[in-house]
């Protein structure tokens, strides 16, 4: 349960991350690097750029790779080894097999019991 809740927490600072490198960049390159206008200072705007857009890859990979890894390690409970619905299934009674009460009392016999009957001719 610990690595599961660990994971999850490193996973929502990663996004977080990802939203505010997503916001900071421009949708047209320009972004935080707008800011740096001036002639000399044009290789550091490039270099912003690359490294905000790095940064967003790697942040995308880390959230997969950290997803799959919480669903590896999601805590499953070993308490029963079946799942309810399967304890319903074995559980339930037929609607067939119930038996159905007689809705009028069937005469008493008067035969006798076969042994105890006579044979004619003796």
């Amino acid at each position: 349960m610990g690595i599961y809740i660990f994971v999850s927490v490193l996973v929502i600072i990663a996004c977080i991350l990802q939203i505010l490198i997503v916001l900071v960049q421009n949708s047209k390159g320009g972004g935080l690097a707008a800011n740096f206008t001036s002639a000399g200072q044009s290789m550091g705007i490039r270099k912003t750029a690359d490294f905000l857009e790095k940064s967003t890859w790697t942040l995308a990979a880390a959230i997969l790779i950290l997803c799959v890894v919480a669903t590896a390690s999601i805590p499953r409970g070993t308490v029963s080894g079946r799942s309810r619905i399967e304890e319903q299934i074995k559980n339930t009674v037929d609607p067939n097999a119930i038996p159905t009460l007689p809705t009028a009392v069937p005469p008493a016999s008067t035969t006798t019991p076969p042994g105890s009957q006579s044979k004619p001719g003796k």
